[in-house]
């Protein structure tokens, strides 16, 4: 669930990005919780994918007009 491009997402209801977005910021919280612990990131690509993903779906709420 890394790479959603803007097009697979513009579809779905306000109530599916806000739940999509907070199952990326936990994934998000995870990945950034490993390389603290480990001091390594192996999965740089993985963090700057969840991170863009997360801005297009906050993008596309503030397209629809949901006030947070």
């Amino acid at each position: 669930m890394l790479i959603i491009k803007i097009k697979d997402i513009r579809p779905l209801t306000v109530e599916e990005l806000k739940e999509r977005r907070n199952q990326l910021l936990l994934e998000l919280s995870i990945e950034k919780r490993k390389i603290a612990s480990t001091g390594v990131s192996s999965k740089t690509v993985k963090t700057r994918e969840l991170r863009r993903t997360i801005a297009r779906i906050n993008t596309l709420l503030k397209e629809k007009g949901v006030k947070e």
